[in-house]
């Protein structure tokens, strides 16, 4: 029960935030809220697809790329996951973001394990 309500509510939040595409108030922060809600609901690839805009949209955005990486990741896109982040190293590096940058990097070595029987 408790999971359909979540459903539920994730579905609600992104028809909202769908309602706010197009408007002045899409941006970056908007693109990554519903990056994330798609990953929620698993729908990796609407993830991915919003998740990169919002760093096309502000490339300087560490924790959209840190949620890039882990969606292209769970989509099982290591190579495209392990570029997204590399590149949010670099960002979270450049804007001084040392916690961002530690997860990142921990997140990218893990790339390189086999995976788990």
């Amino acid at each position: 029960m408790a999971a359909g309500i979540l459903a539920e509510m994730t579905t609600a939040l992104i028809a909202s935030l769908e309602k706010l595409l197009g408007t002045p108030r899409d941006g970056a922060l908007l693109r990554y809220s519903l990056g994330r809600e798609y990953l929620k609901a698993g729908d990796h690839e609407r993830g991915v697809v919003q998740l990169r805009e919002a760093v096309r949209r502000d490339p300087r955005y560490s924790a959209a790329w840190k949620a890039l990486g882990g969606a292209l990741a769970a989509a099982h896109r290591i190579e495209e996951a392990r570029e997204a982040y590399t590149r949010g190293i670099e960002v979270a590096r450049a804007r001084g973001d040392r916690q961002a940058e530690k997860e990142m990097t921990v997140f990218a070595r893990r790339l390189d394990r086999p995976p788990r029987a």
